[in-house]
């Protein structure tokens, strides 16, 4: 086991631009698999889409840049090995040393990625995925993204690239690559692979933390109400509140259930002394007063004044119609106001408010931070600089109110 395992390990060294382009290029179409599977949640594979990325990955990130980083930067800079290879303190002696990685890392995220890179990612994804490729409107596609794409860029790989330059031997420097690029591939997979809407997701281009929760879930549940998505139920509006007491949520839920009804969406809260439930029920068709009679008949509901009332899906023509949603996060330092701004800055653009969450959060440093989490719609598919007027209009909500944290998500 151990002679295998040696001849196994010692393939990156023996081999390693065919195992630079072998890890590059799994790598990349994984990466581009999980965005449409996990982010975009599609139900087919874009394999056209998915075999740009793989040829990108198996041509330019395991052969191009295994050329610039290895043998041509070994030519350009005979001590990168041996500098590499010293502790942190014999580094930090290291004057040329140090000034020799300040210009590897320029040249790489300065020149070589927006003058190469780019350009040859963009023209892959052309030829590959259009019938008709137009290699010009591929780099006029780039020279408009060129601000946000280099922007996400270098908040990943330059940080990564003083690392893989500092410390990695040359063998291991597309392995390192390959393995921050993972991340990489599917934040480039998300602005650059799918539609306008996807794009607009990694907010503008720009890693915040609203990007990376995006990897993490979808969008399209968050403005998607049973109330539209199910018309072979009834659904109704449970509301009641009353003094706060141990037990009431298990009491309240379980008459809910006894009388048919299934909650979907609730929000409960204790103001003071007294306890507000207001929840979404589904129940079958039919059985929206066997529902009433189990809320009314339970003694030990009798004094929190529950009211039911009967909900309808939205006038949209369909069932369920194109829309466009959006998602606003704001963290803020409390002040009198800040909702009313915020639901006036909605309004003002004809959005329509899905949902509002507020908190107040007391930090560390005693500030009391209000907290907005605000999702609204327009009732049809918008155009991308139709999107992008509004995204860009919301950012002055942070100057007005001086927001610690903004962040704008964006569902079609």
């Amino acid at each position: 086991m151990s002679g295998a395992w040696k001849r196994f390990s010692g393939i990156p060294m023996q081999y390693p631009m065919l195992f630079g382009a072998t890890i590059s290029t799994f790598k990349t179409s994984l990466s581009d698999l999980l965005v449409q599977k996990v982010v975009e949640k599609k139900e087919a594979i874009d394999w056209k889409r998915n075999l740009a990325f793989a040829s990108f990955g198996c041509f330019y990130l395991g052969g191009v840049q295994y050329s610039l980083y290895v043998p041509i930067f070994g030519r350009m800079f005979p001590n990168a090995a041996s500098f590499a290879a010293k502790s942190i303190r014999e580094k930090l002696k290291d004057g040329k040393g140090l000034l020799d990685l300040g210009k590897q890392v320029f040249i790489d995220q300065c020149i070589h990625h927006p003058l190469l890179y780019f350009p040859v990612f963009y023209a892959i994804k052309e030829v590959v995925t259009k019938e008709t490729p137009n290699l010009k409107g591929a780099m006029l596609e780039y020279k408009e993204n060129m601000k946000e794409d280099l922007t996400a860029l270098w908040k990943i790989w330059i940080p990564a690239t003083i690392f893989n330059f500092a410390f990695m031997p040359m063998w291991g420097r597309i392995p390192t690559v390959a393995a921050t690029s993972l991340v990489w591939s599917c934040v480039l997979s998300t602005m650059r692979g799918g539609d306008v809407a996807h794009s607009d997701d990694m907010a503008g281009g720009v890693l915040t933390g609203a990007s990376f929760k995006l990897l993490e879930e979808g969008l399209g549940e968050y403005f998607s109400s049973p109330v539209e998505l199910d018309q072979n139920m009834t659904h109704v509006c449970v509301s009641a509140g009353g003094p706060d007491k141990v037990g009431w949520v298990s009491t309240l839920a379980r008459a809910v259930a006894d009388g048919g009804g299934n909650i979907t969406h609730s929000k409960m809260v204790r103001l003071g002394k007294d306890f507000i439930v207001m929840m979404h029920v589904a129940v079958p068709h039919g059985e929206a007063r066997q529902l009433h009679s189990s809320l009314n008949d339970d003694k030990d509901l009798e004094h929190f004044g529950i009211t039911v009332s009967s909900l309808t899906r939205r006038q949209t023509g369909k069932f369920i119609d194109a829309m466009t949603g959006f998602r606003i996060h704001c963290v803020g330092k409390d002040r009198p106001g800040m909702l009313a701004k915020v639901a006036e800055h909605v309004s003002e653009r004809n959005l329509s408010v899905e949902n509002i969450s507020t908190e107040i959060r007391l930090m560390p440093n005693g500030q009391r931070d209000f907290i907005i989490n605000c999702d609204c719609t327009a009732s049809w598919k918008l155009e991308k600089k139709e999107i992008e007027a509004i995204s860009n209009d919301f950012s002055s909500l942070k100057r007005d109110l001086e927001l610690d944290v903004l962040d704008v998500l964006i569902h079609v």
